[in-house]
């Protein structure tokens, strides 16, 4: 549920000027998250979202543009290891496979640590695809991936 509703705050901020907790908080309401004043606070600690300018110079929350910090790094090797059962690849597409209900998570993850290469991603319940731009990128991910799951 928690990746869930981040994944709506990240939406919600990118598609309405949203200043406020409050505003922030209304909108997620709207959209069926039956979220606290406390959860919503808690959630923009966590996506890291900032204040910044607009256009019309009043503040609004953004994504920090800024690299994952260390522990986010750490944070997605130890989901990696607990939740992933399987790595491969083809051509430039990389194949994760996950434990039920994990893919989603692992999948977020990797997407905030903005590695060179990747186009994109597209996760469902238990596989999360990577698109790489180039076949070796796939290989060399892969390759990572891999061994961080123990090489199984």
């Amino acid at each position: 549920m928690k990746t869930k509703r981040h994944q709506k705050i990240l939406e919600l901020i990118a598609n309405h000027v949203v200043d406020t907790q409050e505003e922030l908080l209304r909108l997620l309401r709207q959209s069926g998250f039956e979220v606290t004043q406390a959860t919503v606070s808690r959630d923009i600690k966590e996506l890291q979202l900032v204040k910044t300018a607009s256009s019309d110079g009043k503040y609004r929350y953004s994504a920090n543009a800024k690299k994952p910090r260390r522990d986010m790094t750490d944070q997605f090797y130890t989901f990696l290891a607990k939740s992933v059962d399987d790595v491969d690849y083809c051509r430039n597409f990389v194949v994760v496979k996950c434990h039920t209900g994990m893919a989603n998570a692992v999948c977020e993850l990797l997407d905030n640590m903005h590695v060179e290469g990747i186009v994109g991603t597209l996760s469902g319940d238990n596989t999360f695809f990577v698109m790489m731009r180039e076949d070796e990128q796939a290989a060399r991910l892969a390759k990572e991936l891999t061994n961080h799951i123990g090489g199984r």
